[in-house]
């Protein structure tokens, strides 16, 4: 026995285990039938259970979730509710037995965690009188005496059954915050991680059409590039044409000219006086010709330059290098004014240097 209490320890009875197991863990009292078994294989008092759902999704006409609030497993609910959930039988009958030995036994086995399972606790400042109040006051259990004579007259005292019941809803209520918190936080984590899978979902949807944008934009620039090239290559074609004609052109007049050399070197060596002056004449008049026609056609000055295909891409690069998410066309314009007014502004200033 203890010396304080005068209570008696003994260790628990088989029975006392028993209706431990036989408890439901939201009234925390022993079930009351109908008793309905969960996926999880946890009972509960229908009741209960009902009163937790009800209060936890008002609105369930078409069904909801129901967690189990021992191992907070989520059950499934149609739009019959709890009602729908199975009965549990075999505890309902095992119950039955249960208050059956109960009224059977002695006064002595009465189940072990109600108040008067145990011996009453007796006052530690007078030993004779059994705790039977609880000041309110102090927040304590304690005697008639100490509320008549001892420290606790002038307090504000109750009987300890209501007390007790009263603390026990208490407890009820604080569970059933409990369990709400709970579920409200297994909700927003829930929450969360969709969110995460959501954005990383976003995410790999913007890469691809980023992807796409700017594959669109190096083919549009590899198709201008083509053409560019292409009028490079054409001008080139016709210049190099042009230059070809006029070197068969020149080639033609060299060998003419050379053939009419040979000619007119022959002649000079010619000593018959009549026959010399009967040629001479033309191959005067064809050396004079030849010479005139060998001012032919030439490419004008700075024919050969391609310079005028230099590319300028500048404002291009900077338009590049300012592209950015969710810039429309009116900010590419400001931008463009922009570089504008400073390339005005640094004109203005080298003519004033100058």
């Amino acid at each position: 026995m203890e010396i304080q209490t005068g209570q008696i320890v003994r260790p628990p009875s088989p029975m006392e285990d028993l209706e431990k197991q036989l408890s439901c863990p939201i009234c925390l009292e022993m079930f009351t039938k109908p008793v309905v078994i969960l996926p999880c294989q946890h009972n509960l008092c229908r009741g209960c259970a009902n009163d937790l759902y009800d209060s936890r999704n008002p609105y369930h006409y078409s069904g909801g979730i129901f967690r189990c609030p021992t191992c907070r497993f989520e059950v499934v609910l149609d739009r019959h509710g709890v009602y729908g959930l199975q009965r549990n039988l075999l505890v309902e009958n095992i119950i039955d037995i249960y208050k059956q030995q109960l009224e059977s036994s002695s006064n002595n086995l009465e189940p072990p965690l109600k108040p008067k399972d145990t011996k009453q606790s007796m006052c530690k400042e007078h030993e004779d009188e059994k705790i039977n109040i609880y000041c309110i006051t102090c927040q304590i259990p304690t005697c008639s005496m100490c509320k008549v004579f001892g420290q606790h007259k002038d307090c504000e005292v109750s009987t300890l059954d209501s007390v007790y019941q009263g603390q026990k809803t208490e407890l009820r209520n604080s569970l059933d915050m409990l369990v709400a918190g709970n579920s409200s936080l297994q909700a927003t984590l829930n929450q969360m991680d969709d969110n995460c899978k959501i954005i990383q979902e976003n995410a790999e949807l913007q890469k691809r059409h980023l992807g796409e944008q700017f594959d669109l934009l190096y083919a549009t620039m590899e198709e201008r590039k083509g053409q560019l090239l292409d009028s490079i290559t054409q001008e080139q074609d016709e210049k190099v044409a042009v230059l070809r004609s006029l070197v068969e052109q020149y080639k033609g007049q060299l060998e003419a000219s050379t053939r009419l050399m040979d000619t007119a070197s022959q002649s000079m060596n010619n000593t018959n006086v009549p026959e010399f002056l009967v040629s001479v004449k033309t191959l005067i008049t064809d050396a004079k010709d030849t010479a005139k026609r060998s001012l032919l056609e030439r490419p004008e000055p700075g024919f050969e330059k391609m310079d005028h295909f230099t590319l300028f891409t500048e404002d291009v690069e900077v338009i590049l290098a300012q592209m950015d998410f969710g810039i429309d066309e009116e900010e590419f314009e400001e931008c463009e004014e922009n570089e504008e007014e400073e390339e005005e502004e640094e004109e203005e200033e080298e003519e004033e240097e100058e």
